[in-house]
Protein backbone atom coordinates (compact mmCIF):
# COMPACT_ATOMS: atom_id res chain seq x y z
CA UNK A 1 0.00 0.00 0.00
CA UNK A 2 1.60 3.23 -1.21
CA UNK A 3 0.36 6.02 1.07
CA UNK A 4 1.48 8.62 -1.49
CA UNK A 5 -1.57 7.64 -3.55
CA UNK A 6 -3.69 9.28 -0.84
CA UNK A 7 -2.04 12.68 -1.36
CA UNK A 8 -4.61 15.33 -2.28
CA UNK A 9 -3.11 16.10 -5.70
CA UNK A 10 -2.95 12.40 -6.63
CA UNK A 11 -6.54 11.82 -5.50
CA UNK A 12 -7.69 14.82 -7.53
CA UNK A 13 -5.85 13.50 -10.60
CA UNK A 14 -7.55 10.10 -10.22
CA UNK A 15 -11.01 11.69 -9.97
CA UNK A 16 -10.38 14.00 -12.93
CA UNK A 17 -9.23 11.14 -15.16
CA UNK A 18 -11.92 8.53 -14.57
CA UNK A 19 -13.05 8.91 -18.19
CA UNK A 20 -9.59 9.36 -19.67
CA UNK A 21 -8.02 7.16 -22.33
CA UNK A 22 -5.84 4.98 -20.09
CA UNK A 23 -3.57 3.82 -22.91
CA UNK A 24 -2.70 7.42 -23.75
CA UNK A 25 -2.31 8.20 -20.07
CA UNK A 26 0.11 5.30 -19.63
CA UNK A 27 2.21 6.45 -22.60
CA UNK A 28 2.17 10.06 -21.49
CA UNK A 29 2.98 9.28 -17.87
CA UNK A 30 2.43 11.46 -14.81
CA UNK A 31 4.57 13.96 -12.92
CA UNK A 32 4.16 12.47 -9.45
CA UNK A 33 7.48 11.52 -7.88
CA UNK A 34 6.35 8.91 -5.36
CA UNK A 35 3.63 7.21 -7.41
CA UNK A 36 4.14 5.27 -10.62
CA UNK A 37 1.77 5.91 -13.52
CA UNK A 38 0.72 2.23 -13.64
CA UNK A 39 -0.37 2.43 -9.97
CA UNK A 40 -2.52 5.48 -10.70
CA UNK A 41 -4.09 3.71 -13.68
CA UNK A 42 -4.80 0.72 -11.44
CA UNK A 43 -6.62 3.04 -9.03
CA UNK A 44 -8.62 4.58 -11.89
CA UNK A 45 -9.62 1.18 -13.27
CA UNK A 46 -10.62 -0.17 -9.87
CA UNK A 47 -12.56 2.96 -8.92
CA UNK A 48 -14.49 2.87 -12.20
CA UNK A 49 -15.55 -0.69 -11.48
CA UNK A 50 -16.99 0.50 -8.17
CA UNK A 51 -19.26 3.16 -9.63
CA UNK A 52 -22.27 0.88 -9.94
CA UNK A 53 -21.16 -2.11 -7.88
CA UNK A 54 -19.90 -0.20 -4.81
CA UNK A 55 -21.35 3.33 -4.93
CA UNK A 56 -20.64 3.99 -1.24
CA UNK A 57 -16.93 3.42 -1.82
CA UNK A 58 -16.98 5.31 -5.12
CA UNK A 59 -18.58 8.37 -3.51
CA UNK A 60 -16.35 8.41 -0.40
CA UNK A 61 -13.19 10.52 -0.39
CA UNK A 62 -9.70 9.00 0.04
CA UNK A 63 -10.70 5.41 -0.65
CA UNK A 64 -7.71 3.25 -1.56
CA UNK A 65 -8.53 0.64 -4.19
CA UNK A 66 -6.94 -2.80 -4.59
CA UNK A 67 -6.39 -4.27 -8.04
CA UNK A 68 -9.45 -4.68 -10.25
CA UNK A 69 -9.50 -8.47 -9.71
CA UNK A 70 -10.33 -7.91 -6.03
CA UNK A 71 -13.19 -5.64 -7.10
CA UNK A 72 -14.51 -8.26 -9.53
CA UNK A 73 -14.48 -10.99 -6.88
CA UNK A 74 -16.11 -9.03 -4.06
CA UNK A 75 -19.80 -8.90 -3.21
CA UNK A 76 -21.79 -6.00 -4.59
CA UNK A 77 -23.39 -3.61 -2.12
CA UNK A 78 -26.81 -4.92 -3.16
CA UNK A 79 -26.01 -8.53 -2.23
CA UNK A 80 -23.98 -7.56 0.86
CA UNK A 81 -26.92 -5.54 2.16
CA UNK A 82 -29.26 -8.49 1.54
CA UNK A 83 -27.11 -11.04 3.34
CA UNK A 84 -26.44 -8.72 6.29
CA UNK A 85 -30.18 -8.59 7.04
CA UNK A 86 -30.44 -12.37 7.23
CA UNK A 87 -28.45 -12.52 10.47
CA UNK A 88 -27.72 -10.41 13.54
CA UNK A 89 -26.08 -10.58 16.94
CA UNK A 90 -23.29 -9.21 19.09
CA UNK A 91 -20.23 -10.62 17.28
CA UNK A 92 -19.34 -11.96 13.84
CA UNK A 93 -16.04 -12.97 12.27
CA UNK A 94 -15.38 -12.95 8.53
CA UNK A 95 -12.58 -15.48 8.07
CA UNK A 96 -12.07 -14.58 4.38
CA UNK A 97 -12.40 -10.81 4.60
CA UNK A 98 -11.32 -9.67 1.14
CA UNK A 99 -12.15 -6.05 0.29
CA UNK A 100 -14.53 -5.90 3.26
CA UNK A 101 -17.87 -5.14 1.59
CA UNK A 102 -19.71 -7.82 3.54
CA UNK A 103 -18.07 -6.79 6.83
CA UNK A 104 -19.13 -3.18 6.29
CA UNK A 105 -22.76 -4.25 6.02
CA UNK A 106 -22.45 -6.75 8.88
CA UNK A 107 -21.28 -3.83 11.02
CA UNK A 108 -24.78 -2.38 10.71
CA UNK A 109 -26.31 -5.53 12.26
CA UNK A 110 -23.59 -6.55 14.76
CA UNK A 111 -21.90 -4.60 17.53
CA UNK A 112 -18.47 -6.11 16.87
CA UNK A 113 -17.12 -7.37 13.53
CA UNK A 114 -13.77 -9.07 12.97
CA UNK A 115 -12.27 -8.96 9.45
CA UNK A 116 -9.53 -11.52 8.75
CA UNK A 117 -7.46 -11.24 5.56
CA UNK A 118 -4.34 -13.28 4.82
CA UNK A 119 -3.02 -10.77 2.25
CA UNK A 120 -1.22 -8.10 4.27
CA UNK A 121 -1.49 -5.37 1.63
CA UNK A 122 -5.23 -5.93 1.18
CA UNK A 123 -5.70 -6.02 4.96
CA UNK A 124 -4.00 -2.62 5.28
CA UNK A 125 -6.12 -1.19 2.46
CA UNK A 126 -9.33 -2.39 4.09
CA UNK A 127 -8.30 -1.02 7.49
CA UNK A 128 -7.70 2.40 5.94
CA UNK A 129 -11.00 2.35 4.03
CA UNK A 130 -13.06 1.42 7.08
CA UNK A 131 -11.74 4.59 8.75
CA UNK A 132 -12.86 6.68 5.77
CA UNK A 133 -16.25 4.97 5.90
CA UNK A 134 -16.48 5.57 9.67
CA UNK A 135 -17.04 1.86 10.31
CA UNK A 136 -15.58 2.03 13.80
CA UNK A 137 -16.85 -1.33 15.10
CA UNK A 138 -14.76 -3.46 12.69
CA UNK A 139 -11.42 -4.92 13.78
CA UNK A 140 -9.08 -5.80 10.90
CA UNK A 141 -6.58 -8.63 11.35
CA UNK A 142 -3.85 -9.70 8.94
CA UNK A 143 -4.25 -13.41 9.48
CA UNK A 144 -5.71 -16.68 8.21
CA UNK A 145 -9.21 -16.59 9.68
CA UNK A 146 -9.61 -20.34 10.11
CA UNK A 147 -6.21 -20.60 11.81
CA UNK A 148 -7.14 -17.64 14.03
CA UNK A 149 -10.27 -19.41 15.26
CA UNK A 150 -8.28 -22.54 16.07
CA UNK A 151 -5.76 -20.53 18.12
CA UNK A 152 -8.34 -18.51 20.05
CA UNK A 153 -11.12 -19.87 22.20
CA UNK A 154 -13.17 -16.69 21.85
CA UNK A 155 -16.72 -17.58 20.73
CA UNK A 156 -18.63 -15.66 18.03
CA UNK A 157 -22.36 -15.42 17.39
CA UNK A 158 -21.71 -15.98 13.67
CA UNK A 159 -18.90 -17.05 11.34
CA UNK A 160 -18.98 -15.84 7.74
CA UNK A 161 -16.99 -17.56 4.99
CA UNK A 162 -16.61 -16.68 1.31
CA UNK A 163 -14.28 -19.42 0.04
CA UNK A 164 -12.38 -18.71 -3.17
CA UNK A 165 -11.78 -21.05 -6.07
CA UNK A 166 -8.34 -22.65 -6.19
CA UNK A 167 -8.51 -22.95 -9.97
CA UNK A 168 -11.05 -22.61 -12.76
CA UNK A 169 -10.38 -25.68 -14.89
CA UNK A 170 -13.04 -28.00 -13.48
CA UNK A 171 -15.96 -26.68 -15.51
CA UNK A 172 -19.26 -25.40 -14.19
CA UNK A 173 -19.84 -28.00 -11.48
CA UNK A 174 -17.34 -27.83 -8.66
CA UNK A 175 -17.06 -28.86 -5.04
CA UNK A 176 -16.82 -26.67 -1.95
CA UNK A 177 -13.82 -28.78 -0.95
CA UNK A 178 -12.06 -27.46 -4.09
CA UNK A 179 -12.14 -23.94 -2.61
CA UNK A 180 -9.98 -22.12 -0.07
CA UNK A 181 -10.56 -22.59 2.76
CA UNK A 182 -11.78 -26.17 2.47
CA UNK A 183 -14.96 -25.65 4.49
CA UNK A 184 -16.09 -29.32 4.75
CA UNK A 185 -12.66 -30.21 6.15
CA UNK A 186 -12.83 -27.50 8.83
CA UNK A 187 -16.56 -27.58 9.58
CA UNK A 188 -16.49 -29.42 12.91
CA UNK A 189 -13.68 -27.20 14.14
CA UNK A 190 -15.58 -24.07 13.07
CA UNK A 191 -18.63 -25.16 15.04
CA UNK A 192 -16.55 -25.08 18.22
CA UNK A 193 -16.25 -21.29 17.74
CA UNK A 194 -19.85 -20.60 16.78
CA UNK A 195 -23.10 -22.49 16.41
CA UNK A 196 -24.06 -20.37 13.36
CA UNK A 197 -22.20 -20.26 10.06
CA UNK A 198 -23.05 -18.31 6.88
CA UNK A 199 -21.27 -19.44 3.72
CA UNK A 200 -21.31 -17.67 0.36
CA UNK A 201 -20.62 -19.80 -2.71
CA UNK A 202 -20.58 -19.28 -6.44
CA UNK A 203 -23.92 -19.52 -8.29
CA UNK A 204 -22.31 -22.27 -10.37
CA UNK A 205 -22.30 -24.67 -7.42
CA UNK A 206 -24.88 -27.44 -7.74
CA UNK A 207 -27.20 -27.31 -4.71
CA UNK A 208 -27.33 -31.10 -4.34
CA UNK A 209 -23.54 -31.24 -4.42
CA UNK A 210 -23.31 -28.56 -1.74
CA UNK A 211 -25.79 -30.41 0.46
CA UNK A 212 -23.77 -33.60 0.11
CA UNK A 213 -20.64 -31.81 1.35
CA UNK A 214 -22.03 -29.68 4.17
CA UNK A 215 -23.67 -30.73 7.44
CA UNK A 216 -26.43 -29.02 9.41
CA UNK A 217 -27.68 -26.84 6.52
CA UNK A 218 -30.83 -25.02 7.65
CA UNK A 219 -31.53 -22.58 4.82
CA UNK A 220 -30.18 -21.83 1.35
CA UNK A 221 -30.73 -18.38 -0.15
CA UNK A 222 -30.43 -18.06 -3.92
CA UNK A 223 -29.77 -14.41 -4.69
CA UNK A 224 -30.30 -12.96 -8.17
CA UNK A 225 -29.99 -9.32 -9.20
CA UNK A 226 -31.93 -8.26 -12.30
CA UNK A 227 -32.48 -11.92 -13.17
CA UNK A 228 -28.82 -12.96 -12.90
CA UNK A 229 -27.94 -15.31 -10.05
CA UNK A 230 -25.04 -13.74 -8.13
CA UNK A 231 -24.50 -15.98 -5.11
CA UNK A 232 -25.75 -18.86 -3.01
CA UNK A 233 -25.92 -18.32 0.75
CA UNK A 234 -25.83 -21.34 3.05
CA UNK A 235 -27.00 -20.93 6.66
CA UNK A 236 -25.70 -23.69 8.92
CA UNK A 237 -26.72 -24.28 12.53
CA UNK A 238 -24.77 -26.71 14.68
CA UNK A 239 -26.66 -29.97 15.25
CA UNK A 240 -29.52 -28.93 12.97
CA UNK A 241 -30.93 -32.04 11.26
CA UNK A 242 -34.28 -30.82 9.92
CA UNK A 243 -35.41 -30.26 6.34
CA UNK A 244 -33.70 -27.54 4.30
CA UNK A 245 -35.65 -24.43 3.35
CA UNK A 246 -34.92 -22.79 -0.01
CA UNK A 247 -35.39 -19.02 -0.26
CA UNK A 248 -35.11 -17.42 -3.70
CA UNK A 249 -34.99 -13.71 -4.40
CA UNK A 250 -34.64 -11.74 -7.61
CA UNK A 251 -33.68 -8.21 -6.58
CA UNK A 252 -35.10 -5.67 -9.02
CA UNK A 253 -35.26 -1.90 -9.04
CA UNK A 254 -39.05 -1.83 -9.09
CA UNK A 255 -39.95 -4.75 -6.83
CA UNK A 256 -38.20 -7.86 -5.52
CA UNK A 257 -39.50 -11.29 -6.53
CA UNK A 258 -39.43 -13.96 -3.82
CA UNK A 259 -40.35 -17.64 -3.72
CA UNK A 260 -39.61 -20.23 -1.05
CA UNK A 261 -40.16 -23.92 -0.55
CA UNK A 262 -38.95 -26.93 1.38
CA UNK A 263 -36.20 -28.79 -0.46
CA UNK A 264 -37.71 -32.14 0.55
CA UNK A 265 -40.90 -31.28 -1.36
CA UNK A 266 -39.24 -31.04 -4.79
CA UNK A 267 -40.19 -34.63 -5.60
CA UNK A 268 -43.88 -33.75 -5.95
CA UNK A 269 -45.38 -34.27 -9.38
CA UNK A 270 -46.42 -31.16 -11.32
CA UNK A 271 -49.75 -30.60 -12.99
CA UNK A 272 -49.44 -30.45 -16.79
CA UNK A 273 -51.53 -28.83 -19.49
CA UNK A 274 -51.39 -27.43 -23.01
CA UNK A 275 -50.69 -23.66 -23.36
CA UNK A 276 -53.73 -21.77 -22.09
CA UNK A 277 -54.22 -17.96 -21.91
CA UNK A 278 -51.05 -16.88 -20.10
CA UNK A 279 -47.45 -18.08 -20.18
CA UNK A 280 -45.03 -17.75 -17.26
CA UNK A 281 -41.24 -17.96 -17.28
CA UNK A 282 -39.65 -18.28 -13.79
CA UNK A 283 -36.83 -15.93 -12.84
CA UNK A 284 -33.22 -17.10 -12.72
CA UNK A 285 -33.22 -17.71 -8.95
CA UNK A 286 -36.13 -20.15 -9.22
CA UNK A 287 -34.55 -21.88 -12.23
CA UNK A 288 -31.39 -22.34 -10.15
CA UNK A 289 -33.36 -23.68 -7.17
CA UNK A 290 -34.90 -26.61 -9.05
CA UNK A 291 -38.25 -26.05 -7.32
CA UNK A 292 -40.22 -26.43 -10.52
CA UNK A 293 -42.94 -28.67 -9.12
CA UNK A 294 -43.41 -26.39 -6.12
CA UNK A 295 -44.07 -23.47 -8.49
CA UNK A 296 -46.88 -25.47 -10.07
CA UNK A 297 -48.45 -26.42 -6.73
CA UNK A 298 -48.02 -23.17 -4.78
CA UNK A 299 -49.09 -20.83 -7.57
CA UNK A 300 -51.72 -23.13 -9.08
CA UNK A 301 -50.30 -23.06 -12.61
CA UNK A 302 -49.67 -25.86 -15.07
CA UNK A 303 -46.32 -26.94 -16.48
CA UNK A 304 -46.10 -27.43 -20.24
CA UNK A 305 -43.72 -30.39 -19.95
CA UNK A 306 -41.64 -32.04 -17.26
CA UNK A 307 -38.43 -30.50 -18.63
CA UNK A 308 -39.69 -27.25 -20.17
CA UNK A 309 -39.97 -25.17 -16.97
CA UNK A 310 -42.62 -22.93 -18.51
CA UNK A 311 -46.04 -22.55 -16.92
CA UNK A 312 -49.54 -21.61 -18.07
CA UNK A 313 -52.95 -20.66 -16.71
CA UNK A 314 -56.27 -19.24 -17.85
CA UNK A 315 -56.34 -16.62 -15.10
CA UNK A 316 -53.59 -14.00 -14.79
CA UNK A 317 -51.62 -14.31 -11.53
CA UNK A 318 -48.76 -12.46 -9.88
CA UNK A 319 -45.72 -14.53 -10.84
CA UNK A 320 -42.02 -14.39 -9.84
CA UNK A 321 -40.69 -14.03 -13.37
CA UNK A 322 -41.83 -12.87 -16.81
CA UNK A 323 -45.53 -12.99 -17.74
CA UNK A 324 -46.91 -13.17 -21.29
CA UNK A 325 -50.30 -13.24 -23.01
CA UNK A 326 -50.49 -16.13 -25.47
CA UNK A 327 -51.66 -15.10 -28.93
CA UNK A 328 -51.07 -18.30 -30.88
CA UNK A 329 -49.54 -21.77 -30.63
CA UNK A 330 -48.15 -23.29 -33.80
CA UNK A 331 -46.22 -26.46 -34.65
CA UNK A 332 -42.51 -26.05 -35.20
CA UNK A 333 -42.08 -26.13 -38.97
CA UNK A 334 -41.09 -23.72 -41.73
CA UNK A 335 -44.60 -23.30 -43.16
CA UNK A 336 -46.18 -22.43 -39.80
CA UNK A 337 -43.41 -19.97 -38.89
CA UNK A 338 -43.56 -18.34 -42.32
CA UNK A 339 -47.31 -17.78 -41.83
CA UNK A 340 -46.52 -15.49 -38.88
CA UNK A 341 -44.90 -13.07 -41.33
CA UNK A 342 -42.33 -12.01 -38.72
CA UNK A 343 -38.89 -10.63 -39.53
CA UNK A 344 -38.22 -9.48 -35.96
CA UNK A 345 -39.01 -11.10 -32.58
CA UNK A 346 -37.62 -11.90 -29.14
CA UNK A 347 -36.80 -15.61 -28.96
CA UNK A 348 -36.48 -17.95 -25.99
CA UNK A 349 -35.88 -21.71 -26.06
CA UNK A 350 -36.82 -24.10 -23.25
CA UNK A 351 -36.40 -27.86 -23.60
CA UNK A 352 -35.77 -27.47 -27.32
CA UNK A 353 -33.12 -29.09 -29.57
CA UNK A 354 -32.05 -25.92 -31.40
CA UNK A 355 -30.40 -22.78 -30.05
CA UNK A 356 -31.69 -19.24 -30.43
CA UNK A 357 -28.83 -18.48 -32.84
CA UNK A 358 -29.69 -21.49 -35.01
CA UNK A 359 -33.37 -20.52 -35.12
CA UNK A 360 -32.60 -16.92 -36.08
CA UNK A 361 -30.30 -18.04 -38.88
CA UNK A 362 -32.67 -20.71 -40.20
CA UNK A 363 -35.80 -18.54 -40.24
CA UNK A 364 -34.14 -15.13 -40.75
CA UNK A 365 -35.71 -13.58 -37.65
CA UNK A 366 -33.91 -10.55 -36.24
CA UNK A 367 -33.87 -9.67 -32.54
CA UNK A 368 -36.33 -7.11 -31.13
CA UNK A 369 -39.91 -5.99 -31.45
CA UNK A 370 -42.96 -6.62 -29.28
CA UNK A 371 -43.49 -10.28 -30.18
CA UNK A 372 -41.97 -12.98 -27.94
CA UNK A 373 -41.59 -16.47 -29.37
CA UNK A 374 -41.07 -19.46 -27.09
CA UNK A 375 -39.69 -22.55 -28.79
CA UNK A 376 -40.42 -25.49 -26.51
CA UNK A 377 -41.88 -28.99 -26.11
CA UNK A 378 -45.46 -29.65 -24.98
CA UNK A 379 -46.82 -32.42 -22.73
CA UNK A 380 -47.23 -34.71 -25.77
CA UNK A 381 -43.55 -34.22 -26.70
CA UNK A 382 -44.42 -32.12 -29.74
CA UNK A 383 -42.09 -29.28 -30.72
CA UNK A 384 -44.16 -26.09 -30.65
CA UNK A 385 -43.80 -22.30 -30.92
CA UNK A 386 -45.81 -20.16 -28.53
CA UNK A 387 -46.45 -16.66 -29.90
CA UNK A 388 -46.87 -14.11 -27.10
CA UNK A 389 -46.88 -10.46 -26.08
CA UNK A 390 -45.85 -9.19 -22.67
CA UNK A 391 -48.84 -9.16 -20.32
Amino acid sequence: MNLAILNTDVQSFISENLNANLTKLLLKGTAFKNVETKDIIEQIEAKNRCKLKLPTWFNTNNIYYPNKLNIEQTSSEITANYKSKLISGETIIDVTGGFGIDCFYFSKQFNNVTHCEVNENLSNIVKHNFKQLKAINIETLHTDGVAYLKLHSKPFDWIYIDPSRRHDNKGKVFFIKDCLPNVPEHLESLFTSSKNILIKTSPLLDISVGLSELKHVKTIHIVAVNNEVKELLWILENNFEGSVNIETINIKKEQNETFSFNFNNTQKASNFNKPLTYLYEPNAAILKSGGFNEVSHQLNVYKLHQHSHLYTSNTLIKFPGRVFKIENVIPFNKKALKSLNLNKANITTRNFPETVAQIRKKFKIKDGGDTYLFFTTDLNNNKIVIVTQKA
